[in-house]
């Protein structure tokens, strides 16, 4: 598949040369996309991190971007569309920025109203003790507590869901494993590139109403 792309990025490189540059390049990334594996077909199961290849291109379109979006909610609001993997941070004026992000895998998925109660930056990581019981079975044994850093699965900045109840457990963080964005891989916390979670980090206030659709 990767030769068979590298091909691909050629062609698109000699057809931008002879015609337009901006539609060419525009026509092969999207078909260059398609060959992806669609999160449909990592569906089929339960995924795992471990399960997807470190050489796996994430699709375009998961991207940061300003988009044209819609929506009743107030500039700073976080709205995450589990299905189609974006998170979507409302700036106003029919505006948001979009980023791509990995949800939960199967059984794991939520959705609900909640809020930003916290925000760190390069967090400690506390794995819960179900999640340590469910990989023992594995054969993981995870620690009781990993030092923030870069070898840390919240990445470099973490945000702390809460509802009416406190601390849901649920956070939006970074990640050390990128080429599982736009995918459903985890226990239900909803990870973005660390360059997109520190992005949103800065965007975002404690208090932030999130819409988990």
């Amino acid at each position: 598949m990767r030769g068979v792309k590298a091909f691909l990025s050629a062609l698109a490189l000699a057809v931008a040369a002879t015609g337009s540059p901006a539609h060419a390049e525009g026509f092969w990334r999207n078909f260059l996309d398609s060959l992806e594996p669609t999160p449909a077909m990592y569906q089929q199961g339960a995924l795992y991190p471990e399960d997807v290849s470190r050489s796996r291109m994430v699709p375009f379109k998961f991207h940061r971007a300003t988009v044209r979006y819609n929506t009743m909610e107030k500039p700073g609001t976080i709205i995450i569309d589990t299905r189609q993997h974006f998170l979507y941070f409302v700036m106003g004026g029919g505006l948001a920025m979009r980023y791509g992000v990995g949800v939960g895998r199967e059984g794991f998925g939520w959705h609900g109203t909640v809020h930003v109660g916290n925000k760190q930056e390069w967090p400690d990581w506390y794995p819960p003790k179900e999640m340590i019981v469910r990989e023992r079975k594995r054969g993981h044994k995870l620690p009781d507590m990993m030092p923030g850093g870069e070898d840390n699965p919240l990445g470099a900045r973490a945000m702390y869901l809460h509802g009416k109840g406190g601390d849901t457990g649920f956070r939006i963080h970074g990640t050390r494993e990128p080429w599982t964005i736009g995918l459903n891989v985890s226990s239900g916390c909803i990870r973005l590139n660390n360059s997109d979670v520190i992005d949103l980090y800065n965007r975002a206030k404690v208090g932030a109403k999130v819409v988990v659709l």
